[in-house]
């Protein structure tokens, strides 16, 4: 079979399968994929997008996958350009997603020569995805496709075959007996539902459940039902849950951000039930988990009976909510005071992309809580910062009003994101990046003041970076605010709009201070 016969192959093979759409990163190994890619486009058989850095082309690929719910393949070269896949198939790994490594490779008698280009590819992404044919896919996760191809080829005729329309993985089965049970039993304890990010889907009927189920929640902004439960869920989850530890907690979803979640590391006698499409219990001790899409487990469960709050959670959240609103009230240019201002702003826009670190866990903590916030996601499977930017283009590559919020080594980290503006969406696009100097979710850490001053500088990584440049470079308009005013002259428009927030240090310091001192 010639190249060009097996890059044919291999493209009609992934339209099988269900793979629609396809990031190109090019190069001299996988042209022959490339120019089967660009006619099945022409075809109106795939979508194709291009980039010129691979690790932001797999978050992009990424993004595709949480947007559309379907498979989305990135196409490299042969050599390092594979080992830049990683980041992205080890977060895919871990949220579930169906992100395929379509990587081109020289024929396998370079292997270990030195050869230019020549690396061992096969297997380099270790357990964090399957590998081979895609036939043997099921897309519950990451798959490396591995093929090796001449670099010289001919282009021919290219007939495709007849592609299904639809392709739909197997879900796996489970028993919700025990669970069921599980839900009406010992109530006195105290029951607490946790919601990590949720899939749109299943945003209704989780909605329905928690409302009849009349327990304590503690919903991350991922969730997207924050705001919509109203006095169910709990001001300051971390704090409260962990001043009276419930006895039973059920987690709905995605692995929590908060704090609480792991100090149930070291409460045993709290039992913990897990919902989630990935399978992972997100604790290394004993906990019970069905793998489902949590919607589906749900329906399930049929009705439920009103558990309610056994242990007066809902007595305390009145105090607390005005107790936080005071705090950002008296540090109105502090990190979270501008937060609690941005989000207002922020809510008007269709979507919400929240970085890791500090940006999720002060909007979990300070945004408002008026106006409901459904659709919102974060990179939470391996809780890194790199290819966040990425991420967020490529889920809402074809939205309106799209809005996205991280730290500023965050935004250091994909500073080539921005060259996706030419390929998606751009009008009503707001990039947020909290500038304060460095990683300073690491100051929240107490082992800090015990630690030298050389190393917390180390661990800080201070800079006196502005991103005017940046918005520059990329087209973007600028708009810097340092407070409450500066969000006066934040208006989203056709061309997308950098936002640099630059809270005051001092009176950043002085919040947590008093916030930790809190009882």
């Amino acid at each position: 079979m010639t190249t060009w016969q097996t890059a044919c192959s291999i493209i009609e093979s992934c339209l099988a399968r269900g793979v629609r759409e396809f990031v190109v990163c090019a190069g001299a190994r996988n042209a022959s994929l490339v120019e089967v890619l660009a006619r099945a486009e022409a075809a109106g058989l795939a979508r194709v997008w291009r980039h010129f850095e691979e690790r932001s082309a797999g978050f992009f690929a990424l993004g595709r996958t949480m947007a559309t719910g379907e498979a989305c393949a990135v196409v490299t070269t042969s050599g390092t350009a594979v080992a830049e896949l990683l980041p992205a198939v080890i977060e895919a790994f871990y949220q579930g997603r169906p992100l395929l490594a379509l990587t081109a490779d020289r024929p396998e008698r370079f292997r270990g020569t030195g050869a230019p280009q020549a690396i061992s590819q096969p297997g380099i992404f270790g357990e964090h995805a399957g590998s081979g044919d895609v036939a043997e896919w099921n897309h519950r996760g990451p798959w490396h496709w591995n093929v090796e191809l001449e670099e010289d080829f001919q282009p021919g005729e290219w007939t495709p075959a007849e592609v299904p329309e639809n392709f739909r993985a197997p879900l796996p089965n489970y028993s919700v007996a025990v669970l069921a049970r599980w839900l009406r039993e010992d109530l006195y304890r105290g029951l607490v539902v946790m919601i990590g990010d949720l899939e749109p889907e299943d945003h209704e009927t989780v909605f329905h459940f928690c409302l009849d189920l009349g327990v304590p929640v503690a919903a991350e902004a991922t969730s997207g039902m924050r705001e919509a439960l109203g006095a169910l869920v709990l001001p300051d989850s971390d704090r409260m849950l962990k001043e009276h530890p419930p006895g039973k907690v059920l987690r709905l979803g995605g692995v929590p951000s908060g704090r609480f979640w792991r100090d149930l590391e070291d409460l045993p006698e709290t039992e913990v039930w897990n919902i989630t499409r990935t399978g992972f219990p997100g604790l290394a001790r004993n906990c019970d988990t069905i793998t489902s899409p949590v919607g589906r487990v749900i329906k399930g469960l049929g009705d439920v009976e009103n558990a309610g709050d056994a242990l007066d959670y809902f007595r305390r959240t009145s105090r607390r909510a005005d107790e936080i609103d005071n705090f950002l009230e008296a540090y109105p240019e502090s990190e979270p005071g501008l937060l609690r201002v941005l989000s207002s702003y922020a809510s008007t826009g269709s979507s919400l992309y929240l970085g890791n670190s500090l940006p999720i866990r002060e909007w979990n903590l300070f945004a408002q809580r008026d106006k409901p916030v459904t659709d919102v996601r974060a990179n939470r499977g391996a809780n890194g910062i790199d290819g966040q930017l990425s991420t967020w283009l490529g889920w809402t590559a074809d939205v309106e009003d799209s809005w996205c919020l991280v730290g500023d080594l965050t935004a250091l980290y994909d500073l080539a994101a921005p060259a996706w503006l030419g390929q998606i969406e751009t009008k009503g696009r707001v990039f947020v990046v909290v500038n304060n100097g460095g990683g300073q979710i690491f100051s929240r850490l107490p082992r800090l003041e015990a630690m030298s001053e050389r190393a917390k500088d180390l661990m800080l990584n201070p800079h006196d970076v502005r991103l005017d440049g940046w918005a520059a470079m990329w087209g973007m308009r600028y708009l810097k605010i340092t407070n409450e005013d500066g969000f006066d002259e934040l208006e989203p428009g056709e061309v997308p709009l950098l936002v640099e927030v630059i809270p005051d240090a001092e009176e950043t310091k002085a919040f947590w201070k008093a916030w930790d001192a809190l009882k």
